[in-house]
Order: structure tokens, then C-alpha cells, then sequence
């Protein structure tokens, strides 16, 4: 039944309009569809929106994470645009330089692990980038 669904996650923002530049000047995005209420972003193989909300995130959990070739140097870049990664050490998982390596039994294509880092978005959500381990 769900075998040929999209997955679309939804992160919601105590002020949107302070999302919607963290969004932009940050990451470098911009939404595909505007709602009052919501903002949609797209991309090749999937999407995501940010929605208003009275609650707060919670940040303490990956809630959204982003597939890329090159961890390094999108580290690099968005730390250049004022983006702060998260430093991990806690048993089984540390990062360095706000780099973690998973491996073991953590789900990952190829099942050998991945290169890890985290932040949080403007409104607290955090947000992962993950480069899977070959």
C-alpha cells in the first residue's frame, strides 16, 4: 500500500518568517509553494515544509535529514554562512569537528554506516546531513 508513497516531512516554526530566512540565507533555499500558515520546499526526491506552530521543537532528535555527496564540503559551506553543528559524545556516538562516523548496526544504505553531522534550524528543529559509508 505504501510501497510507491512520497515521504514529506513537516517541521514546525514558532515564526515563520524567521524560518523562512534562516531557510534561505543559511541552506540556500527557497519554497516552491506558499501558504498562509506553510511553507513547501521541493526537491528531486522529495520535499519538506515548515508550518506554523504555538508548540516548540523539541531538538533533541534527528527530525529531518538531507542524503549528500560531499559532507565535507557542505559543512564547510554552511558553516561559512553561519550554520552551527552540533558536537556529539555520548557512548557509541562522538563527533570531531562536528563529524560523526556511524557504523554498526545504524540503517544506511550499503549497511556499513554513514558520516554524520547535525544543527538546528531557527526554530530549534534538528536537522541532519548524512553521507552514506561505501
Amino acid at each position: 500500500m505504501l510501497a510507491n508513497a512520497r515521504v514529506a516531512a513537516r517541521l514546525p516554526a514558532q515564526d515563520l518568517e524567521r524560518a523562512r530566512r534562516f531557510y534561505a540565507d543559511k541552506l540556500g533555499l527557497e519554497p516552491a509553494e506558499e501558504r498562509p500558515g506553510g511553507l513547501l520546499y521541493r526537491f528531486a526526491n522529495g520535499e519538506f515544509a515548515l508550518y506554523a506552530s504555538a508548540g516548540s521543537a523539541p531538538g533533541t532528535f534527528t527530525q529531518m535529514g538531507f542524503e549528500v555527496d560531499d559532507l565535507d564540503a557542505v559543512v564547510t559551506e554552511l558553516r561559512r554562512r553561519g550554520v552551527v553543528f552540533e558536537e556529539v559524545d555520548v557512548p557509541g556516538l562522538e563527533t570531531t569537528e562536528g563529524i560523526a562516523e556511524v557504523q554498526g548496526n545504524y540503517a544506511s544504505k550499503g549497511g556499513k554506516g554513514e558520516r554524520a553531522a547535525w544543527f538546528r534550524d531557527s526554530e530549534g528543529n534538528m536537522l541532519g546531513f548524512g553521507q552514506p559509508l561505501r
